[in-house]
């Protein structure tokens, strides 16, 4: 089992920066690939950026590309969405996902464990 947990979300406004981090248990997590996803107010969760487990290699939704950045500490189990340039339409609950099979994709429905989010508000 694999537990995962969010931090770094708030408010900011328009412009702003924030870094979420997530936090993994478990011996394995270099293989795993590692997810962000937000869901906004009466929306579905989206897919946000991931980072594959084979490799690190990054795919981001069109809508984040060039703002946003992932990386990932594997000495520390760790995962960071560096969000940059903000905008009011970013605000959402964002979650962090880990897909055991380290496939990386853009489906929800990869990713077996997911963390509780953290909310990321963007003001104008």
């Amino acid at each position: 089992q694999v537990q995962l947990v969010e931090s770094g979300g708030g408010l900011v406004q328009a412009g702003g920066s924030l870094r979420l981090s997530c936090a993994a248990s478990g011996r394995t997590f270099s293989t795993y690939a590692m997810g962000w996803f937000r869901q906004a107010p009466g929306k579905e969760r989206e897919f946000v950026s991931t980072t594959r487990g084979s490799d690190g290699s990054p795919d981001y939704a069109d809508s984040v590309k060039g703002r946003f950045t992932i990386s990932r500490d594997n000495a520390k189990n760790t995962v960071y969405l560096q969000m940059n340039s903000l905008k009011p339409e970013d605000t959402a609950v964002y979650y962090c996902a880990a897909d055991r099979h380290g496939w990386g994709g853009r489906h929800r429905a990869l990713y077996e464990y997911w963390g509780q989010g953290t909310q990321v508000t963007v003001s104008s």
